[in-house]
């Protein structure tokens, strides 16, 4: 529902952290040495009734905003 470029994206230590403003949805990603792939951690699994997307569709749109980022860090 939300566009990718509503989120709030940033580099904190090795994760990349993702989270929709005005709401409790947040994510961070880190890649493990030995992965191909980002993984995630420190999930708000809180549904919030004030956000007009679920946790699943942040999380779906989060993974994209946060490998995106990760792209462009290399």
């Amino acid at each position: 529902m939300s566009l990718d470029s509503d989120f709030h994206v940033e580099v904190v230590d090795d994760g990349i952290v993702v989270s929709l403003p005005r709401s409790s949805y947040s994510v961070t990603y880190y890649k493990p040495e030995k992965s191909p792939r980002l993984l995630a951690k420190g999930i708000t699994y809180k549904y919030d009734p004030h956000v007009a997307m679920t946790m699943s569709e942040f999380l779906v749109a989060a993974w994209r905003a946060g490998n995106e980022k990760a792209r462009e860090l290399g």
